[in-house]
């Protein structure tokens, strides 16, 4: 398939014919490479330390107009936490057309940065519900943008001579993503109770402008993928691209439902475990800061998964990708377990200690390994040549489904006066038994799907110095 004519021609510097079209022929790992992953890194620390203090910031800090502390319930805090993270994860499909089919990737990551570093600003220079709507609405926008071009940028570094190396990278990548939310979520927190609101939402803002200047530095090392126009729009929107699609959102349907016990991680374990006893280590930690732990169990795990488990599962069950996916929805159910359990310990008076949390993470981490970046690969390797950000833009709306449904178990559950139908162990038990019931669905689905790998071709020659 040949690119539309139009839109193969320089729009900008950015997409000039000084930019490689096409990765080289090599089995060395793309020049470009380090710049996504620096840049990944930057983003992460952004979005995961505005992430780690938003209900506390919803349900302790928000003021109204007149400058008087106005929060929101635990309830409502979670819900519009839910609703905030699945707008994220929708607006993936716009940033897709707009990088497959007008700008290419390279121009839409660096404009809808600049859009994401605005939110942040925004949600540090107004600490009412305004300044939170229009702060969250712009950063849903941006980074929800940018989501789908970036992992799909990854991929488009590579060919045929190298594609051995793009489980390292993407692995590099996943790694970024955790070395960045690591020390965001200790340092922000910190900088909320210590300086407040204003500083600490404007830190993460600082570091998103310097991971637009991050990428935009690597502009000449980049493969730029030229977009296609209106052959990108005739060969997406046809039978073929949409029953390509309707294959993937099968599988995508269920790791929804990972993605809607994950997310609570950031949202109703931080509130459990403001009830916690939080002294552990000779430390007094912060309630959302106990989030780093899935950070650093991230980066112990994800070696220890591809160097030791997996091998070791495969001996006896030969692991393939919807497998690993499968027994991840098994594992993140698990979780819910431990988060029962620590809830019948709260609602029993016993202040257990924030330890507990900790087996609750470890599992819950596990499965991240085993459905996330798997998913991440299996996204891009499965989507044809001309769809690969769409099919992310698809992937990432499993996201935000998975936040969508938490949010709307949240309105569902509160009665008229204030009190919850699910409340305490009973929730949690609900999204165990939830994920348990759909590994066991997934797995008929899984075993009647055909894998099919589509790679970028290349340019033959040496890699560049």
């Amino acid at each position: 398939m040949q690119p539309d004519p139009q839109a193969a021609k320089p729009a900008s510097p950015a997409a000039s014919t000084a930019n490689r079209t096409a990765p080289v022929g090599s089995d060395r790992m793309p020049p470009g490479i380090p710049y996504i992953v620096g840049n990944e890194a930057a983003e992460r620390f952004n979005f995961y330390g505005m992430r780690a203090i938003l209900v506390v910031f919803m349900t302790q800090y928000l003021r109204n107009r007149s400058g008087a502390l106005a929060p929101m319930s635990e309830n409502d805090a979670d819900k519009w936490y839910h609703i905030f993270v699945a707008s994220n994860y929708f607006f993936p499909i716009f940033g897709a057309v707009l990088a497959d089919a007008i700008w290419g990737k390279f121009r839409t990551i660096f404009w809808l940065s600049i859009v994401y570093s605005i939110g942040s600003f925004a949600l540090a220079a107004d600490d009412t519900r305004l300044g939170l709507a229009m702060g969250l609405s712009l950063i849903a926008i941006g980074s929800g943008g940018i989501k789908p071009c970036v992992s799909a940028n990854v991929g488009d570094q590579f060919s045929a001579s190298n594609q051995h190396l793009i489980s390292r990278a993407f692995g590099w990548f996943y790694f970024s993503i955790n070395a960045g939310s690591f020390v965001s979520i200790l340092l922000i927190p910190w900088l909320l109770q210590n300086y407040g609101s204003r500083v600490a939402f404007a830190v993460p803002g600082v570091l998103m402008a310097l991971a637009t200047l991050i990428f935009w530095m690597g502009q000449k090392k980049f493969v730029h993928i030229a977009p296609g126009g209106r052959t990108f729009i005739r060969d997406t929107f046809n039978r073929e691209g949409f029953l390509a699609l309707g294959r993937l959102a099968i599988i995508f349907l269920f790791v929804a439902v990972f993605w809607s016990l994950w997310d609570q991680s950031g949202g109703e374990w931080v509130l459990q475990a403001a009830k916690m006893n939080l002294h552990f280590l000779g430390i007094n930690w912060l309630a959302s800061q106990i989030q780093a732990v899935n950070a650093i169990m991230i980066l112990l795990f994800i070696p220890l998964f591809q160097y030791v488990i997996y091998p070791a599962i495969s001996r006896v069950y030969p692991l393939t990708p919807l497998r690993k996916i499968g027994l991840g929805l098994v594992v993140a159910g698990s979780s819910f377990l431990v988060s029962a359990w620590i809830e019948r310990q709260i609602s029993a008076g016993m202040k257990p200690s924030i330890a507990w949390q900790l087996p609750a993470y470890g599992l819950l981490t596990a499965a991240e390994i085993m459905v996330s970046i798997t998913s991440l690969e299996f996204a891009y390797t499965q989507a044809p040549k001309s769809m690969k950000s769409i099919v992310m833009a698809v992937y990432l709306w499993s996201i935000s489904l998975g936040n969508a449904f938490t949010a709307l178990v949240h309105v569902f559950i509160e009665n008229p006066d204030g009190s919850l139908k699910l409340s305490g162990s009973s929730y949690y038990l609900f999204f165990a038994g939830l994920s348990a019931a759909s590994a066991v669905v997934f797995t008929f689905f899984a075993l009647r799907h055909k894998e099919k790998t589509h790679l970028q071709d290349e340019h033959p020659g040496a890699a560049p110095a």
